[in-house]
């Protein structure tokens, strides 16, 4: 287990009802069941004076992410609906701060980049600069999915120096083909990360 400090970061990726919730239009299997792994990570990170930080999808209705309009997923998290909001029993710590992906329509797997859709450009969020301002050195990862959003956060945050951690308890994968989320952990660990 990470040890938490004012210098780590635990990052909340889109613990959100169209991925946890089985009624969600991406569900991914078991997200549910990570919320009490992932609250207790959450309290305690609070506790120790770490960072915490909630990523979400955050989709204009129409998107060249979406199938609809030409991309490969079904509408999700469209921007203040149920399914972009957080899973109800998600703990939502005091103070944390929060990153939206995808607001302008970009593919926004990673908390740290958004890509567009159709030149490829890639632009930062605000987290780097959030995590550079608070001193942090050291990133924890949970959340959903992780073939997708957890390990781009995950090699997004290796490739800018930060130390990373993925916590393989508090992340579940989409498996598109059979072995994606197993193979997702093994590309953290070729670029640095740990998965625990």
């Amino acid at each position: 287990m990470p040890i938490y400090d004012r210098q780590t970061a635990l990052v909340v990726v889109d613990v959100q009802n169209d991925f946890a919730d089985p009624g969600g239009s991406l569900h991914v299997a078991g997200g549910d069941a990570l919320l009490p792994f992932i609250n207790q990570q959450i309290d305690r990170a609070t506790e120790e004076g770490s960072l915490v930080v909630y990523s979400r999808d955050w989709h204009p209705p129409t998107t060249p992410h979406f199938q609809t309009s030409g991309g490969i997923w079904p509408e999700h998290c469209i921007a203040d609906s149920w399914g972009a909001s957080f899973y109800p029993a998600l703990h939502v710590a005091a103070g944390a701060e929060h990153v939206l992906k995808g607001v302008g329509g970009e593919d926004g797997y990673s908390a740290f980049s958004i890509r567009h859709p159709q030149t490829g450009e890639v632009s930062a969020t605000e987290l780097a600069e959030l995590l550079q301002h608070h001193g942090i050195r050291q990133v924890v990862v949970v959340g959903l999915a992780t073939d997708y959003c957890v390990k781009e956060t995950a090699l997004d945050a290796a490739r800018l120096g930060f130390d990373v951690v993925v916590l393989r308890d508090g992340v579940r994968a989409v498996d598109l083909q059979p072995g994606d989320g197993e193979r997702a952990q093994q590309a953290v660990v070729a670029a640095g990360g740990r998965v625990e």
